[in-house]
């Protein structure tokens, strides 16, 4: 199960799967572009559709039922789906705003993971594999990022408790800790973005096929084997040494 599935780094790690040979289920709010994705997986690939938003419990208890229904288990999810927020300074930045990405960045990724972890745990034969769609910005923020640099640091406490809580029901967790691969949420990158010392920088990107390939990777892993974090970004990009 890939979240987020109809862009990005969702779409290139849901096409990248199915070539391998997964049935994936594609989730994500908007149902065009899931379709998209399931069309550029070929006729070949084995896929389900499944529109929903992450941050709503009762759409998530659909997904995870409509999912069973179809392939009868659940061995991985990526859990992908994320959103940025509106990049203005702290003090500009709305309550509602706020909400919305920790609603969608950590609820979301909290009620995906619950959801995997009770089928892995019922599921005959037991366990499953969660791969955490991490970020660069789970070590280091950017300018005017709080919310999401907020819930990125989250997300690794979250793998960790995943990982630990997972261990008697054969039930891995990673996280993929991403920098600068080329998505329509990175576009900034390319034209100027702001850096830590307030001037505009271009930075460079990467292909969202190379983190594919490595989720690839962590999910094709015995359940007895476990990147427990791996980090994955464009060379040049402004990270070590940021800030």
């Amino acid at each position: 199960m890939v979240t987020g599935a109809g862009s990005g780094i969702g779409r290139a790690v849901a096409l990248t799967l199915a070539a391998a040979g997964w049935s994936v289920a594609l989730a994500g709010r908007r149902a065009q572009a899931l379709d998209e994705t399931a069309a550029l997986a070929g006729d070949g690939a084995t896929v389900l559709t499944v529109p929903t938003d992450v941050s709503d419990a009762h759409d998530v208890a659909a997904l995870f039922s409509s999912v069973r229904d179809r392939f009868g288990r659940v061995d991985l999810l990526f859990n992908n789906a994320g959103t940025f927020g509106p990049p203005v300074p702290l003090e500009d930045l709305s309550y509602e705003d706020w909400r919305s990405v920790v609603d969608v960045n950590l609820n979301g990724a909290f009620l995906c993971a619950q959801a995997a972890f009770r089928a892995m745990k019922e599921q005959s034969p037991r366990g499953g594999r969660i791969i955490n769609n991490g970020s660069i910005s789970a070590h280091v923020p950017r300018p005017h990022s709080i919310a999401y640099t907020a819930t990125k640091h989250a997300m690794t406490g979250l793998t960790k408790s995943l990982s630990l809580d997972g261990r008697p029901y054969d039930i891995a967790c990673g996280q993929i800790d991403i920098g600068n691969a080329a998505t329509e949420m990175t576009g900034r990158m390319q034209t100027g973005i702001l850096q830590a010392n307030g001037e505009l920088a271009v930075e460079p990107v990467m292909d969202a096929a190379d983190v594919a390939r490595t989720v690839l990777h962590m999910a094709a892993l015995p359940l007895a084997a476990n990147v427990q974090f791996a980090t994955v970004m464009a060379t040049a990009m402004p990270f070590i040494g940021r800030g």
